[in-house]
């Protein structure tokens, strides 16, 4: 099988393609990188020409109000390019409880890719994923000085990213789920207290101070970005931090 992996040079995607080649499979990144722009639609129709599945792995460079644009526009481009390539899967990531957080403009966006995937005419996959434990270092930073570092309680099942990648891989290679698969990490922690580790691991003395407001996750209420239910992903925090 042939697979248009877009976004295929990030975090995920440079893993899905390595991943897609060690099965077997002729895997294709596509990125600005290589000449493909999702937003203009410059080479997107030579770079899913005969692939038969588009795995879209591209994010907004943004989180405010311009990624909804963003994703409302490379979805209808990818979305014409691959009903006119004949392609017979369309599989995106997204985030565990993104339809639950309507607070948060970048969960608002992904929600809507969800919805304009959903409703196009490519049979599709939806991979929703917790939050990855690569994206701590920039969590803390958000509202972070010299001494503290602020942060809500907010419930989080931190996953790593080669593991968010095998996921989406299996999903990719497997027939269209006309639905969402949920996958997460194996713990639960208050963002707080994931702090805290983080910080001790790394031998930073900062304090982390509870405050329920602080950072984006500060808008999220209860436990919605959680999911034991989910297919629970092997690799512990504390092991990927070592």
């Amino acid at each position: 099988m042939k697979f248009a992996v877009v976004g295929g040079t990030g975090l995920i995607g440079s893993q899905v393609v390595k991943n897609l080649k060690a099965a077997g499979q002729e895997a294709v990144p596509h990125s600005p990188s290589t000449g493909v722009d999702i937003i203009s639609g410059k080479g997107l129709d030579e770079a899913l020409a005969g692939a038969d599945t588009v795995v879209n792995l591209a994010n907004s460079p943004t989180f405010d109000e311009a990624s909804l644009a963003f994703f409302q526009t490379s979805m209808d481009n990818l979305l014409a390019a691959s009903q006119k390539a004949g392609v017979g899967h369309f599989v995106i990531l997204s985030i565990v409880g993104v339809d639950q957080v309507p607070e948060l403009v970048y969960y608002r966006a992904k929600a809507l890719q969800e919805e304009l995937l959903t409703a196009g005419p490519i049979p599709y996959s939806i991979v929703r994923a917790t939050q990855f434990m690569e994206f701590m270092d920039a969590t803390l930073s958000w509202t972070a000085d010299n001494e503290t570092v602020r942060l809500p309680t907010t419930p989080i099942q931190p996953i790593a990213a080669k593991d968010v990648a095998a996921a989406v891989t299996d999903v990719a290679q497997g027939p269209p789920l006309r639905g969402i698969r949920n996958i997460a990490g194996p713990e639960v922690f208050p963002l707080d207290e994931l702090g805290r580790i983080t910080l001790s691991a790394k031998g930073d003395r900062r304090t982390v101070v509870t405050d329920p407001t602080a950072g984006m996750f500060g808008e999220v209420k209860g436990d919605v970005l959680t999911d034991m239910g989910a297919d629970l992903a092997p690799t512990r925090y504390a092991d990927w931090l070592s």
